[in-house]
């Protein structure tokens, strides 16, 4: 017997971080919560497994309208065709007091009550399943107390959605521990709410699929479903399914070696092509690019983040093309040279460094440069503003974090032209 566990699908999530960019893939954005679902009932009918388990936010909270009902409708009758039901629980952002609009539910979905634990059995397989969805978002009462005791031969599988005690990550809804769950009696714990892939063995298998879609940088990796097989009571394997349409990836490229903005671009280049490389089938990647190390090249640098995007964007269009896209590049390289070094050649770069360290305790200056930059992105041009970080503290007003952060890049500049 199988059956697949899947949570935190969040249909029509909108994606974060990507919308903002004018080469962004906006059409994958739109229906990448879509076409991940659609990939895992797809799969479900291939696998013809003997039915699916949902545990928790399988929307993003109320509907804009009714589409996202429909579309979800619509996958359910294609697995009803195939005589596969599905066992529905609610979590914190699908919540009854959530939702807004609501529409029946096909024949072959059942959906796990709010108002106490419910139990479902499916006759055939002799599984019982065991599960109480969320009345309010904020439910922060330990809900497994409530659970039933397991029905003696029979497998068991307790449906929950959860943040386990100690998991600092995730809102605490609903706080249990593994040992608690173990002590239940169950054969499986079909959790969600944490967006990761988690188990634990033992009394009973407990899992976290993960979310079924990465949506921001936050969620890196291959994301998916779990697919359970089961003999009895006793659960034989836990495999992974991946079916995502878009995978965010944060790649850290250390440039220590590289003495020129070429040279750079091209360590960039290099850990561009081993990330496609180690990427299964056709899949976008969304990438955030972070330059590391203390470089020869961070002089060089100084200015020219909109002209680094540019060529790294290049690159991907070579590398990959339609399927490899930069979400942002954080210039996290140090200067070769640190202060201290630089202060003790008494020379003019030594006087600048001076000058400029004095400038972030300075109010008059501050608030002069505040009042200027202020005036400088109020006309810059839209891939300009994206491009450099520096002007998120200039729109904030924080002149002094951008004056600390601006110094060292500055006296390296300098240093490079002499």
């Amino acid at each position: 017997m199988r059956f697949i566990h899947a949570a935190d699908i969040h249909l029509d999530s909108p994606l974060t971080g990507l919308s903002a960019y004018q080469d962004a893939p906006a059409e994958l954005l739109r229906t990448a919560t879509r076409d991940a679902f659609e990939n895992l009932v797809s799969l479900a009918l291939e696998e013809r497994v003997d039915f699916m388990v949902i545990a928790g936010d399988l929307y993003d909270g109320s509907w804009r309208d009714f589409n996202t009902g429909i579309f979800f409708s619509g996958q359910m009758g294609r697995l009803r065709q195939a005589g596969i039901p599905v066992y529905l629980l609610y979590g914190n952002h699908d919540a009854e007091s959530e939702m807004t609009k609501r529409l029946a539910l096909p024949d072959n979905v059942h959906a796990f009550s709010s108002g106490k634990a419910e139990t479902f059995r499916h006759a055939d397989l002799q599984v019982a399943l065991h599960g109480r969805s969320f009345k309010v978002a904020a439910t922060t009462e330990n809900l497994v107390h409530t659970y039933p005791d397991p029905i003696p031969g029979w497998l068991n599988i307790g449906v929950l959605h959860t943040a386990l005690e100690g998991n600092t990550a995730h809102a605490n809804y609903a706080p249990c521990t593994v040992a608690q769950l173990h002590a239940k009696g169950y054969g499986y714990w079909a959790l969600g709410h944490v967006h990761d892939h988690q188990q634990w063995g033992g009394a009973s298998t407990i899992a976290y699929p993960g979310n079924l879609q990465g949506r921001h940088i936050r969620e890196t990796g291959p994301k998916g479903a779990l697919m359970v097989t089961a003999q009895g009571q006793d659960i034989q394997s836990v495999e992974r399914v991946i079916v995502d349409v878009l995978r965010w990836a944060a790649l850290d490229v250390d440039v220590s070696r590289a003495n020129t903005l070429a040279e750079v671009v091209q360590s960039v280049r290099l850990g561009l092509e081993a990330l496609v490389s180690g990427t299964e089938g056709s899949l976008t990647l969304a990438v955030r690019v972070r330059l590391t190390g203390s470089s020869p090249a961070h002089g060089h640098l100084f200015g020219l983040e909109h002209q680094l995007r540019a060529e790294v964007l290049n690159q991907a269009a070579a590398i990959a093309p339609g399927r490899l896209w930069i979400e942002k590049i954080k210039l996290e390289t140090q200067p070769v040279e640190p202060p201290l070094q630089v202060a003790a050649r008494a020379d003019a770069v030594a006087d600048l460094q001076s000058i400029l360290s004095t400038a972030e305790d300075d109010p008059e200056f501050l608030q002069s440069l505040r009042e200027d930059l202020m005036q400088m992105v109020g006309k810059l041009p839209w891939d300009v503003l994206h491009a450099l970080p520096q002007l998120e503290a200039i729109r904030n007003g924080d002149a002094r974090s951008l004056v600390r952060s601006i110094v060292p890049s500055l006296v390296a500049h300098v240093s490079k032209a002499e």
